[in-house]
């Protein structure tokens, strides 16, 4: 039996390494193997920025790797947590009846709801910036390298 609460907290903490996958879909879900192949890449681009500074071009494209894997989970928690019980219950406990408490709300659930729109909101907007920014301190860089 699947717990909509736990599912949703779990994607929130754990989705970067797909154990929210695992719990529902079991370990042979290929798709929970692959959540943490971006979660790795970008802290392999933290590491690079600390070893290398924020020149680092590679860095540029891997933390936003992370972020956006983050926030994709915390987007996925809200959903997980919105879902109706019926519609729950039928997806994820089909052996059980689609009233069946497992797939309830509860306070608990609106926690992580909020929780998760909370920080991946602002995961989602630290990531568009620096991405941005990094791309336009590039551009002006070029820019005036090509003037002189």
């Amino acid at each position: 039996m699947k717990s909509k609460t736990l599912s949703t907290w779990l994607t929130f903490f754990g989705g970067p390494l797909g154990l929210h996958r695992f719990y529902l879909h079991g370990l042979g879900d290929w798709l929970g193997w692959l959540m943490p192949v971006p979660t790795a890449l970008g802290l392999y681009g933290i590491s690079r920025v600390q070893a290398f500074g924020l020149d680092d071009m590679m860095s540029w494209w891997l933390i936003p790797l992370l972020g956006f894997n983050i926030a994709a989970c915390a987007l996925n928690a809200i959903v997980y947590g919105l879902m109706p019980t019926e519609k729950w219950n039928a997806r994820f406990n089909p052996e059980h009846s689609v009233e069946h408490p497992a797939g309830q709300t509860s306070w608990l659930t609106i926690g992580g709801v909020a929780v998760s729109l909370l920080i991946g909101t602002a995961i989602l907007m630290s990531s568009l910036v620096f991405s941005f920014q990094r791309y336009f301190e590039y551009q002006i860089e070029a820019a005036r390298l090509i003037s002189q």
